[in-house]
């Protein structure tokens, strides 16, 4: 179809905890689309989204973080309404919200080729008053993004308290082992990886602070690390990418310690702000901003 014939919603904002993050990506996606030449409207999807979507668009592009945008929710939504989309469908989106599901899954179907830091999980059911597995351990919801809920736990102290935070946001909790090294990401747009971004964040851990405030993390791309480990993040991205049955574009988070290059999560709708790594990866590969806006956009389609 002939996309700058179509009406464009960006749909952005909603109720997840991520959601001025959202505001942001949106309007950013926004602005690089009608510089291309597109009809772009913006939907803040905490409105009245089914009337607005059957009634207004033709085309929409996810600008959506966290739960209700990434889970699978509105792309189900969307296959009801007959409306195409970019980003991952249904299943995929939900499987790959789920770090529990999606750490197991990768092991599975790709055990010779990937590493992931051990893990246990917890649920809300269950009275947990101690750490279950030797401390230093990250204790993070299952299903939520952006380190919302996250704490890295080196007393036992302070388990629980970090282990309640966890499950005042998720009823299913993950308790892994912490790992420290380089923390590197991977974009992959339409199943190519982009170059290997390094992350240093100056406070010594990324967290919700240092991605999103400008001068908090220096983003170093390409990564500094040798070129036959780059090539092979590439080519695990993916290869995780395509296992996930994902499409437009996602990230993969990876931390490099003591030679292995450990698989950490995946992010199936990338922040699109001026502090996101896709863009300044994308640049790297000699793509702009717009330029990626538009790749992802070409790639909208239905695809429960």
């Amino acid at each position: 179809m002939d996309l700058k014939k179509k009406k464009i919603g960006i749909l952005m904002g909603g109720i997840s905890k991520e959601r001025e993050i959202s505001l942001r990506s949106g309007r950013a996606i926004a602005a690089a689309l009608r510089n291309k030449g597109y009809q772009v409207t913006e939907i803040d999807t905490a409105q009245d989204v089914w009337g607005t979507l059957r009634e207004k668009i033709d085309v929409a592009f996810l600008a959506l973080h966290g739960r209700y945008g990434e889970d699978g929710t509105i792309q189900g939504l969307l296959e009801i309404l007959k409306i195409p989309y970019t980003g991952s469908g249904v299943l995929a989106s939900a499987i790959a919200m789920d770090k529990d599901l999606t750490k197991k899954l990768v092991l599975i179907g790709m055990p010779d080729d990937i590493h992931t830091p051990e893990w246990v999980t917890v649920t809300q059911k269950e009275n947990v008053k101690k750490s279950p597995m030797v401390l230093p351990v990250i204790v993070k919801p299952s299903r939520e993004g952006s380190t919302i809920g996250m704490t890295i736990v080196k007393e036992e102290k302070d388990f629980k308290a970090a282990l309640d935070l966890a499950l005042s946001h998720d009823d299913q909790v993950l308790v892994e082992k912490f790992v420290t090294g380089t923390e590197v990401t991977v974009g992959v747009l339409d199943g190519k990886a982009l170059p290997v971004l390094e992350i240093v964040p100056k406070s010594g851990t990324y967290d919700f602070a240092s991605k999103y405030t400008k001068g908090m993390t220096e983003y170093i791309v390409p990564a500094r690390i040798p070129k036959i480990v780059s090539t092979s993040l590439m080519q695990l991205a993916q290869k995780v990418f395509s296992l996930l049955q994902l499409s437009g574009c996602a990230r993969m988070d990876f931390i490099i310690s003591q030679n292995i290059s450990y698989f950490l999560e995946v992010n199936t709708i990338p922040g699109m702000t001026e502090t996101s790594l896709v863009p300044k990866a994308a640049q790297a590969a000699g793509l702009s901003f717009e330029d990626v806006c538009e790749k992802i956009l070409e790639t909208a389609a239905l695809k429960v």
